[in-house]
C-alpha cells in the first residue's frame, strides 16, 4: 500500500431520517442497520483497509461521540480521530483535515467518504478509487465518483458530465460541467433521460495540494480560519482552537463552496451498487423482502395481509400487524413510528414535532 494515500470517513451526522432508531444519542452510522454484525462506520473502515494502510485512515466526528468511535474502531489512536465541536458542514469539516493530514505528510492524496454508504459490489468500487488516486496523485485535479442512475431519482444530487472522452485518461472519466441539488420529479427525469448527469455520491479524491489550493481559492474565509495557528495542530491546544474557529466558520458544503465553481473537476462514473442509505426507503430498496414485499427485522413478527412494507422492532417484542400496504413500522426504546412510505420524508417534521412537545430525550 502507498503510505501517501489516506482515507477522511466523515462521521458526524445525527441521521435523523432513520428515526427513531436512529437518534442524536446514536446515530445511524454506530448502527448495524443492515444486518451484518458490522455497523456502517465499521464497514466502511473495513472497506478502505483493503487498499489504505490502517493508520492513515481518519475519521472526523462530532465530540459527543468521541467514545462511540473508539468503541467501534478498537484499533485506531486518539491522533486519527478528529472531532468537530458542532456540525458546519462539509467543508470545515474537509478543512480541519486538510491541516491535521499537512502536519503529517503534505505529500497525501486521500479519499473523502460519508460513513454510511452502502456498497454492494467492493471490488468495483476499490479498483475505482486507486485508479482516482494514481490520477490525483500525477495531476491537480479535483475528482468525484458518479453513479450512473437507474432511474429519475428525486433524492439525489446529480453531476452534469461532457459527454467527450478524454484522451489518455480512462473511459469513464470525463470533466464535470455541472453540479445540481436534488431536483423535482419532472427535471430529474429530464436527466435520467439525457445520458449526460449522474448521481452525485458525495465521495471526493484529491491530493492535499489540489484541495488546499482550491480552499485558498474559493473559500478563503474557511481556510484563513484553519491556518491562523498551524502550531497548534496535534497538541493540548488544538481543541480550544478549532472550537474557536468552528463558532466563526460559516456553515457551507464542499459542493457548493468548491465542487461547483473550480475548473478543474472530473467524475469517474461507474456502476457499484451504491446507496447513500439516506432514508428507510433506501433501506428498503437494498433489503431482503419476503415474498409480500416486506423487509422485516425482528424475530416475533406476526403478520396478516401485510404487503411491502417496512418492519423494524425488536427481537424480544412480540407485533402482531393486519392490512397494512407500504407502510413503515419501527420501535425502538420507547418509540414507536407507523408512517406510510410514500410520506417517510415527513419524518424530519415528526422529529421535529416531538422535540418541540417532549424534549430532546425522545430525539
Amino acid at each position: 500500500m502507498n503510505e501517501n494515500h489516506y482515507c477522511v470517513i466523515m462521521a458526524g451526522g445525527i441521521g435523523s431520517r432513520f428515526w427513531p432508531l436512529s437518534k442524536i444519542s446514536k446515530p445511524k452510522q454506530f448502527l448495524d442497520i443492515l444486518g451484518t454484525g458490522r455497523t456502517l462506520l465499521q464497514a466502511t473502515y473495513d472497506r478502505f483497509r483493503e487498499i489504505i494502510l490502517p493508520e492513515n485512515i481518519i475519521i472526523v466526528t462530532s465530540a459527543f461521540y468521541r467514545d462511540l468511535v473508539f468503541e467501534q474502531l478498537p484499533g485506531i489512536s486518539p491522533a486519527q480521530v478528529l472531532m468537530e465541536p458542532m456540525r458546519k458542514n462539509t467543508a470545515p469539516c474537509i478543512a480541519y483535515a486538510n491541516y491535521r493530514i499537512r502536519m503529517k505528510n503534505p505529500d497525501a492524496v486521500f479519499v473523502v467518504t460519508p460513513a454510511d454508504h452502502l456498497i454492494l459490489k467492493q471490488d468495483v468500487f476499490l479498483n475505482e478509487i486507486k485508479q482516482a488516486l494514481e490520477i490525483a496523485t500525477s495531476e491537480k485535479v479535483l475528482l468525484t465518483l458518479g453513479i450512473k442512475p437507474n432511474r429519475p431519482e428525486t433524492g439525489y444530487g446529480y453531476i452534469q458530465a461532457n459527454t467527450k472522452k478524454l484522451p489518455g485518461k480512462p473511459d469513464n472519466m470525463r470533466k464535470v460541467k455541472t453540479f445540481t441539488e436534488k431536483p423535482d420529479k419532472a427535471l430529474a427525469k429530464v436527466f435520467y433521460e439525457s445520458g449526460e448527469f449522474y448521481w452525485n455520491s458525495g465521495i471526493f479524491i484529491w491530493s492535499l495540494e489540489a484541495i488546499m489550493t482550491a480552499f485558498k481559492q474559493y473559500l478563503p474565509d474557511v481556510d484563513s480560519l484553519f491556518a491562523s495557528r498551524p502550531e497548534v495542530y496535534n497538541t493540548t491546544e488544538e481543541m480550544d482552537f478549532i472550537t474557536g474557529v468552528y463558532a466563526t466558520c460559516k456553515n457551507i458544503s464542499v459542493d457548493y463552496g468548491i465542487m461547483e465553481k473550480a475548473d478543474d473537476v472530473y467524475v469517474f462514473f461507474s456502476d457499484f451498487g451504491w446507496s447513500d442509505l439516506g432514508s428507510w426507503g433506501s433501506l428498503y430498496d437494498h433489503s431482503d423482502r419476503d415474498k409480500k414485499g416486506n423487509m422485516v427485522r425482528g424475530g416475533n413478527v406476526f403478520s396478516y395481509n401485510v404487503k411491502d412494507s417496512i418492519i423494524n422492532v425488536p427481537d424480544d417484542k412480540i407485533v402482531v400487524l393486519q392490512g397494512l400496504d407500504g407502510y413503515i413500522v419501527v420501535e425502538s426504546a420507547d418509540i414507536l413510528l407507523v408512517c406510510k412510505k410514500e410520506d417517510e420524508q415527513r419524518i424530519k417534521q415528526f422529529v421535529n414535532d416531538v422535540k418541540i412537545a417532549k424534549g430532546e430525550k425522545y430525539i
